[in-house]
């Protein structure tokens, strides 16, 4: 029998190099269905033809003591509060209010509309309640955050796949209206009489010698082992490792900021990979009142945070870039920003950056708010 850990190498050594492979149809693959939905499916695809299943294997337990931990502390340490200084508070005060939009909102509506069939039948009693606060951490962190949360809601796989699906399709097609609407930023500008169209400062980026990437993987790998030893709360965990990690980044100059980054996006693969071994196909579902509430959180996102850049009179093309670092990432917010102006592109990554590392928490105000009120 091929042994679970078999199954995981395999699929993150397969996933990571088509990922990098300069196939112009292996490319449009990933523009379609990325790395990490693909990571957590070729599992699932080769436990359902040996006909075993390996959702009980000890892996899942290593991976949530070690590679989950391991993932928050890494990205973690990549953020540089330094950084952030150059961006000028209001385009930060915009992206933090799109992101309590998109933590906020399902609890609002759950409030205002809890009589309904969809919060009574489709959030309560199938389930789907528990696959909110994967899509808050998948919009505002990214793919670490969606998978803790993931894990502290206890979000059934059937569930979280119908939820990467619906979340997969929905942020590409996001991305090519952001596209759009950066190129109108102008004419949204003149329409709400903006004024405030000033470029921020240039940000400086650190050119000096940093760690090898040997000594990161060690500070990285003894923070979450002393963490472990010290603690028994996940949850407490998580907050630690991100406490630790946001200080190493800010108090060590010589700390390698891209390498960090490198090192989570790498773990987050082995993180899918491994969940994708609990996966069972036959469990799939797909609802549709689900994916129209999705589109409908979406587009108040954006509407809302047009209205604040308009109480703020900044540039209404910080609507998409924001949009972009809290629903994208850090390859599509940069990516956007520069179909408007190239010289904002660091800014835009700082910001999908700091959405990474605030999503777990954004994630836990939404379980908390919702437990409180759905169950």
């Amino acid at each position: 029998m091929i042994t679970p850990w078999l199954i995981a190498l395999f699929t993150v050594i397969v996933v990571f190099f088509l990922d990098r492979w300069e196939n112009k149809h292996i490319k449009s693959l990933f523009d379609w269905v990325p790395a990490i939905l693909l990571a957590y499916i070729i599992p699932a695809i080769i436990s359902q033809l040996a006909n075993v299943d390996y959702s009980q294997a000890p892996i899942h337990d290593f991976s949530r003591d070690y590679f989950i931990p391991l993932a928050i502390v890494a990205v973690m340490s990549s953020l540089s509060l330094g950084q952030l200084r150059g961006i000028g508070w209001k385009p930060i005060m915009l992206f933090v209010s799109g992101s309590v939009f998109i933590a906020l909102f399902p609890f609002v509506l759950a409030m205002s509309f809890q009589e309904t069939e969809f919060i009574s039948e489709t959030l309560v009693t199938e389930g789907y309640w528990r696959g909110i606060p994967p899509i808050v951490g998948s919009w505002i962190g990214g793919s670490t955050s969606q998978l803790v949360l993931k894990e502290l809601v206890n979000c059934p796989e059937d569930i979280f796949l119908s939820v990467l699906v619906m979340d997969n399709i929905l942020v590409n097609i996001w991305t090519i209206l952001m596209f759009q609407s950066i190129k109108g930023s102008n004419k949204m500008n003149k329409l709400f009489r903006i004024t405030d169209l000033g470029i921020p400062e240039s940000l400086r980026f650190s050119s000096g010698k940093t760690l090898p990437s040997w000594f990161v993987i060690l500070v990285l790998i003894a923070s979450v082992l002393l963490m472990n030893q010290l603690l028994d709360s996940f949850i407490a965990k998580v907050i630690l490792l991100s406490l630790i990690g946001l200080a190493i980044s800010n108090l060590w100059p010589q700390w390698n900021f891209k390498y960090a980054l490198k090192f989570g996006a790498i773990l987050i693969l082995i993180v899918m990979a491994i969940l994708g071994l609990k996966l069972q196909f036959a469990t799939l579902g797909f609802n549709t009142y689900f994916l129209l509430f999705l589109i409908i959180w979406l587009l108040g996102h954006f509407i809302f945070m047009m209205g604040i850049a308009k109480v703020l009179n900044i540039n209404m093309a910080w609507v998409p870039i924001a949009s972009m670092a809290n629903v994208g990432g850090i390859a599509t917010a940069p990516a956007v920003t520069a179909a408007y102006e190239k010289k904002w592109m660091p800014h835009a990554v700082v910001l999908a950056i700091l959405s990474m590392a605030t999503g777990t928490f954004w994630g836990m105000l939404t379980i908390y708010l919702m437990e409180g009120y759905l169950m």
